[in-house]
């Protein structure tokens, strides 16, 4: 991973983001069928990435408060409640203490401030259930944080076609401007890479100006090479990310299914000109592990994609601990985590 000196130098030749949909392509099965995982390479180039990739003090927190900015503030509980969104949504507008922002140098001066109630950085997006939406678009009015809903029967995809569309449009409608989709693990598991395809096709399509996250929910394809090729598919049927997981899988995002998708992100792109995002989603809840993925897409991708509009952590807990390691960079001490709470 690079210092904070050149992490600024490389995004400073950058025109302002105004990333272009995918529009995806017609079905590729060479391309498809030509996509392999050699798992043991991949394994071998995740175990030596933490010993390969660190930053320190100063050049670490710099870091951190870039993956705050990339941070979907997630709450997908069977409890939620209006008051827990609404908390969670003052969160994703100032994710950490006034006075840590100043200190670090990252609050804005006070002409910005003035009538504005800006901060220094905010979260990439705020996720919730569709009964939730209209709660969270709301509570971030005027924010420019967008809300993200989990829609198509999620975690299982398992409701009525019909009414997994259905659910899209009426998020839409509510105000989700980003819209995370599960695919239906069976079309990967028994190799119908067309029905995979026509569904995303129609998942985008419902989707209208909104952008379409699809889930693979990666532990549950079964193989490497399945990810590989799901994640083609999606791709080429117009997704404007994939994403690891639903978070509700034993399995999530990890590091060997991270790169995986993120090299068929490398040559989707180099070969259609069309700039896909990731995001890795459960289990990422340490400040350590949001480093070492950011190192990965870094190498891999390059600095344009260390931006919100093409990278994302699926999270919740990871902003606390985030915000803890902020803590003792400035102070030297850990502080307890309820002083840093969601809300």
């Amino acid at each position: 991973m690079t210092t904070k000196t050149e992490a600024k130098a490389d995004t400073a030749h950058l025109p302002q983001l105004t990333l272009a949909r995918n529009p995806g392509l017609e079905l590729d099965m060479d391309w498809v069928m030509r996509a392999q995982a050699n798992t043991s390479a991949i394994e071998r180039r995740a175990v030596t990435l933490p010993g390969r990739r660190s930053v320190k003090k100063a050049f670490q927190a710099a870091w951190l408060c870039k993956a705050i900015t990339l941070i979907d503030l997630t709450t997908l509980a069977g409890d939620d409640t209006v008051g827990r969104v609404r908390r969670l949504c003052a969160k994703a507008r100032q994710p950490v203490r006034a006075d840590l922002l100043k200190a670090l140098g990252m609050a804005p001066s006070s002409s910005e401030a003035v009538g504005h109630g800006k901060v220094g950085i905010t979260t990439g997006a705020v996720c919730v259930y569709h009964d939730m939406v209209p709660t969270a678009v709301e509570a971030l009015r005027g924010s420019n944080i967008p809300v993200a809903a989990v829609s198509t029967g999620f975690p299982a995809g398992l409701s009525p076609f019909h009414l997994r569309l259905a659910e899209i449009e009426e998020s839409v409608k509510a105000g989700a401007e980003e819209i995370d989709i599960v695919i239906s693990r069976r079309h990967v598991l028994t190799g119908n890479w067309q029905a995979l395809y026509d569904e995303m096709r129609a998942f985008r399509a419902a989707c209208g100006p909104a952008h379409v996250k699809a889930i693979l929910a990666t532990g549950e394809l079964g193989t490497l090479q399945n990810v590989a090729r799901a994640s083609l598919v999606c791709m080429m049927a117009g997704a404007d990310f994939i994403k690891t997981s639903t978070g509700k899988e034993n399995i999530n995002a990890t590091l060997p299914v991270s790169l995986v998708m993120i090299r068929a992100i490398r040559d989707y792109f180099e070969a259609t000109g069309h700039r896909v995002g990731y995001k890795p989603a459960g289990g990422i809840s340490k400040a350590k592990d949001a480093l070492l993925y950011l190192a990965l897409l870094k190498d891999e991708l390059g600095p344009r994609w260390v931006q919100p509009d093409l990278f994302r952590f699926g999270a919740s807990s990871l902003l606390g601990d985030i915000e803890r390691q902020l803590e003792h960079h400035l102070t030297g001490a850990y502080s307890a985590s309820y002083r840093h709470a969601m809300g």
